[in-house]
């Protein structure tokens, strides 16, 4: 993200229709949210399209229609789009289980997916890791999606946050990041 405060631009000619625009935030929001999204949407939850298209489908559809969205904040669209991916990723998990693919199995065939009980130890991690980056203050849960998530650099991460410098980005994520060990050790406690 080369100028954060393009993106308030770019939202604003989205909304009015502007095509490339619409295209230049697309291309400026898809490999990091791509990056995040990776590994999120189980195999077994998985059809013919794939996390990628996933996260280019639900992009597309947010950003045409955005419309009252009003960002506060820099960074405030890119959490936004997070939990749109997110909300998708667990519309698709819940179609998955509604609607398992048949598939007869041999006694002599090893499963290709985990098994229950591993399934249910990611998805416990998961949920603890969510729970305390809820529990973080905003600029630190930022800090965290940022670098960890969305893979920004430290000088990104640092405009993003209104940090003088990468080093400061870097403490202050380092910061946030044993804040949320902590809270996720207590919440496994």
């Amino acid at each position: 993200m080369a100028d954060p405060e393009s993106s308030f631009e770019l939202l604003e000619g989205a909304r009015a229709g502007d095509p490339a625009a619409l295209d230049r935030l697309l291309s400026r929001y898809l490999s990091p949210l791509q990056r995040w999204a990776s590994g999120r949407l189980p195999r077994w939850a998985r059809d013919l399209s794939d996390t990628g298209d996933l996260v280019q489908e639900t992009l597309i559809r947010t950003l045409r229609n955005i419309g009252s969205f009003r960002p506060e904040r820099e960074g405030a669209l890119q959490a936004y789009l997070r939990q749109a991916v997110m909300n998708r990723i667990r519309d698709e998990i819940r179609r998955a289980r509604r609607h398992p693919a048949p598939e007869e199995l041999g006694e002599d065939i090893p499963s290709r997916w985990t098994s229950p009980l591993d399934q249910a130890i990611g998805q416990e991690t998961v949920d603890r890791y969510e729970a305390a980056l809820a529990d973080l203050g905003d600029e630190e849960r930022e800090a965290i999606i940022a670098r960890v998530e969305l893979g920004h650099t430290w000088d990104e991460v640092a405009a993003m946050l209104g940090k003088t410098s990468p080093d400061a980005a870097r403490m202050a994520t380092q910061r946030a990041l044993v804040r949320l060990a902590t809270k996720m050790n207590h919440a496994g406690q």
